[in-house]
Order: structure tokens, then C-alpha cells, then sequence
């Protein structure tokens, strides 16, 4: 059975300053600010969240099914995704746009500079959900505006269960916008701050969140665990040790991979997030969100 995935594909450009922001930046001066920053160390990921995803879920055996939008320099990732044994039938190809890109500058205080690029994702919208009888379950990730919207209200209509995270695009929503997805869906999964902004967006707490039709609230909360609430219940899942905190890139992506695989295979909701802390852990000891490896025996698959 396939795990239908509908996010956002794109690459992730990472330099490091060796410095600090703040030693650059003068603030009686910002009204006229333009600055320049050495940065000897660049690397380039494999990003977006439906990529990562993807990516975890794949290593865990499961079959993912991404539908997402690449620009005209994405043919390595079409091959990437590709090299997991992923569909590539329903990622669109947009020739007049690059893929979406992040562009990120880190001091050696971890603070962040970052410019975004959305190139093709404005156009994920285009490709719809598939009608296909093996779609046991599925995910709206963050993507562009319309293709949430869009993905959201078809995978209702095809009676699919999908898995709403807002993730970084919970802003571009008002609080209708935001009921309406949490009535579409089956289950919401969200990091504590945006738990926060989604309450206050839709004047709901989440303890009322979980006592509608939705099977689970999942509530992360970095290396704490994890916060489940069930019919009104909330549950503290304790979180993985990690062996090393190198990047927390992709974290989230890693623990919703873990919610997809579990839920696809009839698991307690508790037990896929205990998984997904474990792959969270793993993860952030890895640079870049498509870099870990996973030891089934060691995670208690």
C-alpha cells in the first residue's frame, strides 16, 4: 500500500559565516544596510518536506508517493527519488521555474539569515490527487498556498485519511482556512510553537482539538518527546537521546515519516510516535535532512 505524500521538493543551499552577525550588522545603521559575508564552507541538500519525507519512509520500507512540483534543474532529484524506488508519476516538472530553494547563512552563534525561493512549488497546485485504490493514507505538508488548499479539499472528497502539517506555511492561513483543514483531516501534527499559533488562530484549545472527529493531535516538542492528545487525553511521549546534536534539519520530516509508516500498518498512534522520536534523534545527529541511515533492529522495527 502507498503513503501519498503532497509537499514541497527543493534544495537546500547551507553556508556557514565563521563570525558573528552581530559584529557586521551596526543598528544605528540598519535603514541603509548592506553588509557582505565571507562564507568558505557551502553545501548543497536535497530538501523540501515531501523530499524528506519521502526519504525516511522509503529507508523504513514503506512506499512513498509523492506528489509535489520540480523546476527545469530538477532532474537530479527526479533521480534521487527515483533511487529509493519512489513514484515519480505525479511530480510535476515545471520548465520556466527553478526548483524551490532556501538559501541559508549560519554565525557561529547559530543565528540564521535565510532567503526562500518557491520557483516551481507555486505550481504544485496543477497536479491533483491521484485516484488510486492503493492510497491507504496521506500527508499535506507544507507546500505553496494553493496546492495545500487544493490537496487538502480532494483527499476529503476521495475519503483518503491524511495527516494535516502546516509546518512552516501555517501563517499564509487565517483561522477558517485552518478549521476547514482540521475538519478535512484525520489527524494534525504540529511542532509546540505552531501549536500555539493554531489554537490562537482558530480559538480552539487542543485539548477541544482532540475531542472533535480527529483520531489524534500530535504536539512536538524537540528532544522533550512528544504531546499526544486524544479525546480530550494528553499523553507525554519521553523523547530519544541523540548521539549527537549536528543539524536539526529535517526532524520533523523524519518523525511525520514514522506517523505514516505506523498508521499505515494499523499502529496504537502512541507507538508511531515513540518512532518517531527515535528518527528524530537519529536524524539531528546527521547533517542535511536526506543523510541518515536507519538500522531496523536498532529502532525495534
Amino acid at each position: 500500500m502507498a503513503a501519498l505524500i503532497c509537499g514541497s521538493l527543493a534544495f537546500d543551499t547551507i553556508m556557514t559565516f565563521p563570525g558573528r552577525f552581530a559584529e557586521q550588522i551596526l543598528p544605528e545603521q540598519v535603514h541603509i544596510l548592506n553588509v557582505s559575508f565571507l562564507v568558505p564552507t557551502l553545501r548543497r541538500e536535497f530538501g523540501g518536506c515531501a523530499g524528506n519525507i519521502a526519504y525516511t519512509l522509503s529507508a523504513l520500507g514503506g512506499e512513498p508517493l509523492v506528489v509535489a512540483a520540480l523546476g527545469s534543474d530538477g532532474d537530479d532529484y527526479l533521480a534521487r527519488l527515483a533511487s529509493w524506488g519512489a513514484s515519480t508519476e505525479f511530480v510535476r516538472r515545471d520548465p520556466d521555474s527553478y526548483t524551490a530553494q532556501a538559501i541559508i547563512i549560519t554565525d557561529t552563534d547559530n543565528n540564521q539569515i535565510t532567503a526562500f525561493h518557491p520557483g516551481a512549488m507555486q505550481s504544485a497546485h496543477l497536479t491533483a490527487v491521484p485516484a488510486r485504490s492503493d492510497v491507504r493514507v496521506a500527508i499535506v505538508a507544507p507546500d505553496g498556498r494553493d496546492a495545500m488548499l487544493q490537496h487538502a479539499a480532494q483527499l476529503a472528497a476521495a475519503r483518503i485519511p491524511f495527516i494535516f502539517d502546516p509546518g512552516q506555511g501555517l501563517p499564509m492561513f487565517d483561522g477558517r482556512e485552518l478549521s476547514n483543514f482540521i475538519e478535512q483531516a484525520t489527524w494534525v501534527a504540529v511542532n509546540d510553537y505552531e501549536a500555539r499559533m493554531l489554537c490562537d488562530r482558530t480559538g480552539r484549545s487542543l485539548e477541544a482539538l482532540s475531542r472533535s472527529h480527529l483520531q489524534g493531535v500530535i504536539v512536538t516538542l524537540g528532544a522533550d518527546g512528544c504531546e499526544l492528545w486524544q479525546q480530550g487525553e494528553r499523553t507525554h511521549i519521553p523523547g530519544a537521546k541523540a548521539s549527537a546534536v549536528v543539524d536539526p534539519t529535517g526532524c520533523g520530516d523524519a518523525f511525520r515519516a514514522a506517523l505514516l509508516y505506523g498508521i499505515e500498518r494499523d499502529w496504537p498512534l502512541a507507538r508511531a510516535v515513540e518512532l518517531g522520536n527515535r528518527l528524530g534523534a537519529l536524524k539531528i545527529a546527521c547533517r542535511g535532512g536526506q543523510n541518515h541511515t536507519i538500522a531496523g533492529a536498532a529502532l525495534g522495527l
